[in-house]
């Protein structure tokens, strides 16, 4: 079919639909995939701000002929996500809860709601969404009536299509109409009404009737069919429901404009019981025996493989602590009106199969939170299996087949002797089992024709060998691109027939999502990688030690789940839960990223480092590191973003700020010529404004003020003696600049702690700084100079294997991660990492064992800095808290929202504050007046001070030293501690009219000399 005419749709698209419309290579670039191996860049991207807006623009598209795709979350794994079309993505605005019906357990719901939102809008009456895929928090529901998702949940509560009781839709011809079961009279009575309804209820009579005893042997009963369209819904046992016919249509035959969607109670009381097994062929075969004795609301698996691959990437430790005697798991999760209900068909099950609580290899739990650690790291299966530290690539392409449950056993030994034939080692294998549902990923070869040929070689052979056990090719995921071609293998060529006739009954013309499904691309076309893909392999300034050296590895971390896209809960990823905008989510960033290496003829972005659509998408970065440590597969945007600007503005001038902000630490040491005027110069009327302007810092946001005194001249006016590095109690207290010349008294409170402890105290005789703003603003050859000269003045001390204290989190995560990323093959960057340690690792782990810290029995919202959850992590500071007897209540709000020099700079207030908006400052609010607000991080600081909080937040360091001299006041403890004042209203405008008499003068002597 002829290309649309681009401009002409565009324009038309801007003019007559009420949304976002993009066209330019950013958008395109950032939905060129999804969670697949396929790559397809879109024509362009429309977000329509209203569900009428979005039928719209389908409208549009047909005038122009181009193709469409609906999108939702962008999670797939089968290719039915991306598509030369133009992408409607509901996820920004069509997001409401039209209507509950507590009574009937219904809802009506628009399609771009993510399945956690609506939850959490139906837990106050006591329902929920009954299927719940891993992706819950981010899938929304009309993917999930799109690929007919499952989750864990389908085990009490089936599949999507069973919960689905209406569905409004849009053909892409115009017709609109809900629709959902029609019994005949219904149907007679559409049919004689005329029109384009009339011809597609006509054509579905006339698809059941003709191919009624094919569907009825063709179609696999088992729980987990979830490939082929649902034509087994138009039989009249099933009442001839068109809204299930159309769930797992992948957006091939309509537009999903609204559903209403049957729920179910949310069960109030739940059991663990977990099972150990010698391997995971035997807890397949264990299945049956199982479900003959219990109706489980879960019935989960776990292996040996998941297991070490979790171990070797230090991920969920607690939950594989729980884990019984075993090599595979099974996880049967109860769920009941009562705790008594729920335990008793645990232990029910027990004695059923000769087992007790006690024994070796069985662990039970009714302690919630426990069960959802466990869950959660079965949960995690996807993120753990992409990235294993063996560095051998697994790709999805074979991950969601299913199989009677009786049969699971057999066929898992199978397809393992499958694995070993096609020499892909051993991946994990866990799911479903008490569906039948496998999850894997397998290291098939992407990059060469021969590992492509191994590929399309093995799910051929795949196909056939779940064919013959009965099963589905797709038990969760879809068909898409992945098992469109191979459909026939598992229905036969009369039932994919039927398929075709369904789809040019309702997408004559092959507009909607082509290519997928039916008439379907090569399995192994349209690749994301493929063995044409040949990327630039530029030079770049960190070492990507993690990623073989190789930046192009470091990008491709990001396989397209989608967790940077949730809306609560971690710190990833702050920008887009204040924009909902997938370019400014991790996974957006990275896809832009790889479109940058410009290893396809048509890749969306050509312009290299030089790229204006890759530096706009990166600039609303907070670089808060959140996705290093919450991304399943660890991308690290914070450092592929200093990279990218590295070169971006390599060789001609950057924004103000990044002199600004990005050389602060020197600035700071030439305030202390007078630190009082520099401070009423920051704020005096006019001339702060000014200044501003020229330093690139935003208007709204004011200036920090210097300290009269900072901790330096402080530690110098006290005549120390300097302590040996080689004593075993000498630490060395890092002088980061946000400590030493805004807070100084976190510096000084922390000495006197440490001195507290036994330790002795020394500090850097010579200016020092960790690179920090340079590195942040992307000056990576600077902040190497500085790192270097560091390192020369630090070098007793790591000769002596001194610790080094950080009392600033962002400080301490460079020296622990990006000095060593920076430098790799510095032993002394290497040296210095290992010897770095927070102030409560330092006093939880090295003080003398008689020291406790003061007691204060008081209450403390504490605000987690986002480098030190990434890179330290909290554990230390709890433990400290807790032995201090503070009652902590650690946030889990995600970042604050100002970021180091983000929240400063000219055009990011607005986002900055949004963030804040969204949990952290509320909380602050929250807190009670006698409680303490801690937050270590002086970005933290900083924006709960000047959020309009009311509050002041403190340094772990501060509160305690205040409490080494007693009980600290009931209301606002904060009030005791030091900080720089604001300058006077008087001293403020003195410096205002001070530099305007210097103006006036300055004028007139030149008028004086031209004379």
């Amino acid at each position: 079919m002829t290309p649309p005419d681009r401009s002409g749709l565009e324009a038309a698209l801007s003019a007559e639909v009420d949304g976002e419309v993009r066209f330019d290579a950013g958008s395109r670039g950032a939905y060129a995939t999804d969670g697949s191996n396929y790559r397809q860049v879109p024509l362009g991207v429309v977000v329509p701000r209203t569900v009428e807006a979005g039928a719209r623009a389908v409208s549009v598209c047909a005038r122009f002929g181009a193709p469409v795709l609906s999108r939702g979350g962008g999670t797939s794994l089968a290719g039915q996500s991306t598509n030369t079309a133009v992408v409607i993505d509901w996820s920004k605005y069509c997001t409401g809860v039209l209507s509950v019906d507590p009574e009937r357990r219904t809802c009506v719901v628009e399609p771009g709601i993510v399945l956690d939102e609506l939850n959490r809008q139906l837990a106050r009456h006591k329902l929920q969404f009954g299927p719940k895929p891993s992706t819950h928090t981010h899938c929304a529901l009309g993917g999930m009536i799109g690929n007919n998702s499952c989750g864990a949940s389908a085990q009490a509560y089936g599949k999507t299509v069973d919960n689905v009781r209406r569905l409004e839709i849009l053909t892409y011809d115009g017709q609109r109409a809900w629709v959902g079961p029609t019994p005949p009279d219904e149907r007679a009575r559409i049919i004689a009404g005329g029109g384009r309804l009339a011809e597609i209820y006509a054509g579905l009579d006339r698809i059941a009737t003709e191919y009624l005893a094919d569907i009825r042997r063709g179609y696999p009963k088992i729980p987990r069919r979830v490939s082929g369209y649902n034509l087994d819904s138009l039989l009249p046992e099933n009442g001839f429901d068109v809204a299930k016919a159309l769930v797992g249509s992948e957006g091939t035959l309509v537009t999903v404009l609204r559903a209403e969607l049957d729920l179910v109670p949310v069960p109030p009381y739940q059991s663990l019981l977990v099972l150990g097994y010698d391997d995971i062929c035997a807890a397949a075969d264990d299945v049956p025996h199982l479900l003959e004795h219990c109706s489980p609301s879960q019935l989960e698996a776990l292996d040996g493989r998941m297991a070490q691959l979790m171990r070797e990437e230090g991920a969920y430790l607690d939950s594989l602590d729980n884990l019984p005697e075993g090599d595979s798991w099974l996880m049967v999760l109860y769920s009941g009106d009562s705790q008594e209900d729920v335990d008793a068909q645990a232990h029910a099950l027990l004695r059923a199969i000769g087992r007790g609580e006690k024994d070796a290899n069985v662990a039970f739990s009714d302690d919630p939170e426990r069960e959802q650690k466990m869950l959660k790291a079965r949960e995690a299966g996807l993120g753990v299996t992409a990235r294993p530290p063996d560095d051998r690539e697994t790709w999805e392409g074979w991950e969601d087949s299913a199989v009677p449950p009786e049969r699971l056993g057999d066929y898992l030994r199978d397809l393992k002797d499958l694995f070993a034939e096609f020499d892909y080692d051993h991946p994990s294998l866990y799911g479903h089992f008490g569906q039948g549902c496998v999850h894997t990923r397998i290291p098939f070869g992407l990059k060469t024709a021969e590992g492509v040929a191994g590929f399309r070689r093995f799910v051929e052979r795949a196909a056939d060998l779940v064919a013959s056990y009965g099963g589905s090719l797709s038990g969760e995921h879809g068909d898409g691109q992945s098992r469109g071609e191979l459909l026939t293998r598992m229905f036969g060529e009369r039932l994919v027939t039927a398929f075709g006739e369904l789809k040019a009954l309702f997408d004559p013309g092959n507009r909607m999502n082509p290519g997928k499904v039916v008439h379907p691309n090569p399995v192994d076309g349209q690749l994301r990688l493929g063995p044409t893909w040949r990327p630039a392999t530029p030079e770049t300034h960190f070492g990507y030690p993690e990623d073989d050296h190789s930046f192009n590895r470091a990008v491709m971390r990001c396989v397209g789940i989608g967790n940077c896209r949730g809306h609560s809960g971690g710190v990833m990823c702050p920008s887009y839960r204040a924009t909902m905008e997938e370019e400014h989510s991790t996974r957006g960033r990275a896809r832009l990223l790889f479109e940058m290496l410009d290893g396809h003829a048509d890749s969306a972005v050509k312009d290299g480092w030089r790229s204006t659509a890759v530096r706009d998408a990166l600039d609303l970065c907070l670089a808060c590191k959140g996705c290093k440590s919450d991304c399943p597969t660890g991308v690290d945007m914070a450092t592929l973003k200093a990279e990218f600007m590295s070169h971006h503005y390599a060789g001609r001038p950057r924004p103000m700020a990044h002199y600004s902000m990005g050389w602060l630490p020197l600035w700071a040491r030439l305030s202390r010529t007078a630190p009082l005027l520099v401070n009423s110069a920051l704020r005096a009327p006019g001339l702060a404004s000014l200044g501003k302007r020229l330093a690139g810092i935003d208007e709204a946001r004011p200036a920090p003020v210097f300290a009269a005194r900072s901790f330096l001249q402080w530690w110098r006016a006290g005549e120390r003696e300097e302590p040996d590095p080689a004593d075993p109690r000498t630490v060395v207290l890092w002088p980061d600049t946000f400590s030493s010349y805004f807070h100084p008294s976190i510096a000084i409170s922390a000495v006197r702690v440490l001195e507290d402890a036994g330790f002795r105290v020394a500090v850097p005789s010579k200016p020092v700084c960790c690179g920090l703003t340079w590195i942040s603003t992307g000056q990576l050859p600077t902040a190497k100079r500085v790192l270097r000269h560091t390192l020369d003045v630090l070098r007793p001390y790591l000769d002596a294997g001194t610790p080094v204290i950080g009392l600033e989190p962002s400080c301490t995560a460079v020296f622990r991660a990006d000095a060593p990323e920076l430098m790799p093959g510095d032993q002394d960057v290497a040296r210095l990492a290992a010897r770095t340690r927070t102030f409560a690792e330092q006093l939880v782990h090295h003080a003398p064992d008689g020291w406790r810290p003061p007691q204060l029995a008081r209450q403390a919202t504490v605000q987690t800095h986002c480098h030190q959850h990434a890179i330290m992590k909290f554990d230390a500071d709890r433990e400290l808290m807790r032995r201090a007897h503070l009652d902590a209540e650690v946030l889990d709000e995600g970042c604050c929202g100002l970021a180091g020099n983000f929240g400063f700079e000219r055009g990011h207030h607005e986002v900055s504050m949004a963030v804040a908006e969204l949990g952290v400052l509320p909380a602050v609010r929250g807190a009670a007046p006698d409680s303490l607000v801690l937050a270590d991080g002086f970005s933290c600081r900083t924006q709960i001070e000047q959020g309009g909080t009311g509050r002041r937040a403190l340094h772990l360091a501060e509160v305690l030293a205040l409490a080494l001299d007693g009980n600290l006041p009931s209301d606002h403890p904060e009030r005791l501690a030091d900080r720089p004042a604001e300058p006077s209203r008087a001293a403020r405008w003195a410096t205002t009219a001070s530099l305007a008499a210097l103006s006036l003068g300055a004028v007139a002597g030149l008028r004086h000399l031209r004379r």
